[in-house]
């Protein structure tokens, strides 16, 4: 088992297993009910924090890699452009089971 600090997280990388940048962890979501992270949300294609989208990721999408200090998405940069996301201003319901299950389908269809 893997244990982190939420602090620890927040701002790692995000790369594909191309070493590709996808982004960095901006906030991890936590299922109160179980309390397990559910999602990290993620941000791509900002420049000097402006412009970039967000992307609630399922955490167990990724792997963590202890060595470089980030995380592994198995993801194309392409597949993440297309991805559905949010703006930072337009928080989706983390609460809404029909949008965190869209989610859920788009990566676990991306890995299969």
């Amino acid at each position: 088992m893997t244990v982190l600090s939420a602090h620890t997280i927040i701002g790692d990388k995000v790369v594909n297993k191309q070493n590709e940048n996808l982004g960095d962890i901006k906030e991890l979501m936590i299922d109160l009910d179980t309390g397990k992270v559910t999602y990290a949300v993620l941000e791509f294609g900002s420049f000097l924090g402006m412009g970039g989208k967000l992307f609630a990721v399922p955490i167990n999408a990724m792997q963590v890699d202890t060595d470089r200090k980030c995380f592994v998405l198995d993801q194309p940069k392409e597949a993440l452009k297309n991805a559905p996301g949010f703006d930072k201003d337009h928080w989706p319901d983390f609460a809404d089971s029909r949008w965190t299950g869209s989610i859920d389908t788009y990566y676990s269809s991306k890995t299969h």
